[in-house]
């Protein structure tokens, strides 16, 4: 590690590890869906008063910001994510979690939001004293309802822009299934753009032995989906990306019953504006032709929700955040392959102006990675983000999380 900035302030590294990795397993232990974070984002604010900074609460709901302001320099926005997933969790670790929602649905921190927030804190808590080091201006902002694809959104319409002023650079990263100790960047399109769809389509009910007085909206369901196939494999161009996936048919409550009506859900995922805009209008085009060609008495309604924007990496911001990384980390720093997972952070850049960039951590046992992988088994031996099994290692987890965002906020904050 050459002697930065980011080297020096690093070396205090051990004053917040003990506390963190206590924050993290309580925060593990005690998850909140959704815009439901609210012991969540009280503990976060505490320890960022503690830490010494201007904290602005319930932001968009439970969203919260903590504000360092050290002098003349650039503005860095480093956000982390809060919220939980109505998961049972099966991870066997000590403190696993035995929380349940006000649904009495079990919860779990199956994503790795926590790291996310633990790391984070770690970070500001560690700027925050090393003020002479690095000037210029750290928001350290807590989103709730990434899952929810709404809570970067919510705190954007709730005032956070004109809260924060200017933003010259975003940062953010995600805690993933790859060895622990590991930092990966890439640049461009990195996360996919998403969009969930719900379709009903309208029949005429009628008795299962009077087929021929019902238009059956199973039967016309049931053509969608098969057409459906066609659109990525027909539609799309081979060097593109989509995925169309129908993960939901609902229609009827008897078998002998034919039903008036089917509703279906589906899930879009692409990493181009051109692509995503085409995808969906051929969507649109299938749902009413076979409506038309099975007689449905009602036009088809859709519903568009869950939408993710692209996390479309600015080039240059990756490109330094990477030159740092490579300095700070050596060989533990590669590069991330394209995800077709999806995140809502886009949101918060794209509306303040501001260039950013989005990295990947790891978060797996290295030598439980390194067997599987030799194996040729990590699909099936290593637990993804959403497994009621995903449980990142504790360490070096956290210690490789805070430090990658703070080497990424020096890159722009620090004094070589």
């Amino acid at each position: 590690m050459r002697d930065t900035s980011a080297a020096i302030v690093l070396e205090q590294l051990d004053s917040v590890r003990g506390w963190q990795e206590d924050f993290y397993r309580d925060l593990h232990a005690h998850p909140e869906l959704s815009h439901q974070e609210r012991r969540t984002a009280s503990n976060v604010a505490a320890r960022l008063r503690e830490a010494g900074c201007d904290v602005h609460e319930r932001i968009g709901g439970t969203g919260l910001v903590g504000v360092i302001r050290n002098g003349v320099g650039p503005t860095v926005l480093v956000r982390a994510d809060m919220d939980a997933l109505p998961v049972r969790e099966e991870s066997g670790v000590a403190y696993a979690s035995t929380q349940t929602a006000e649904d009495g649905s079990p919860v779990m921190h199956a994503c790795g939001h926590d790291v996310h927030v633990t790391c984070l804190l770690g970070a500001a808590t560690l700027l925050a004293t090393s003020t002479d080091q690095w000037s210029g201006t750290l928001i350290a902002l807590f989103q709730p309802a990434e899952e929810a694809a709404d809570g970067a959104r919510r705190m954007l319409d709730d005032g956070l822009a004109p809260l924060v002023g200017h933003v010259d650079v975003a940062l953010a990263q995600h805690v993933l299934p790859f060895p622990a100790g590991t930092v990966a960047t890439r640049s461009g399109p990195t996360l996919s753009a998403a969009d969930s769809m719900r379709i009903t389509v309208h029949g005429r009910g009628a008795h299962g032995s009077m087929p021929q007085a019902a238009v059956d909206p199973v039967v016309l369901a049931a053509m969608i989906v098969i057409r459906l196939q066609t659109v990525v494999s027909r539609e799309v161009a081979p060097g593109d990306t989509a995925v169309l996936t129908v993960g939901s048919i609902q229609a009827g409550a008897k078998s002998n019953v034919i039903p008036d009506h089917a509703v279906l859900q589906l899930n879009v995922r692409t990493y181009d504006e051109h692509v995503r805009t085409a995808v969906i209008a051929s969507i649109e085009r299938i749902v009413r032709a076979e409506c038309q060609a099975s007689g449905s008495p009602k036009d088809p309604e859709f519903e568009v929700f869950d939408r993710y924007p692209v996390t479309d990496n600015d080039a240059e911001t990756t490109a330094r955040v990477a030159s740092a990384f490579a300095d700070h980390f050596g060989e533990r720093a590669g590069a991330l392959a394209q995800q077709s997972a999806s995140e809502d952070f886009g949101d918060l850049p794209n509306e303040l102006g501001a260039p950013y960039t989005y990295w990947g951590i790891g978060g797996i046992e290295a030598e439980a990675f390194r067997v599987a992988q030799e194996a040729g088994r990590v699909a099936q031996d290593i637990p993804v983000n959403h497994s009621a099994t995903f449980a990142p290692v504790v360490q070096p987890t956290l210690d490789t999380g805070t430090e990658a965002l703070v080497v990424a906020a020096l890159a722009w904050l620090g004094r070589a």
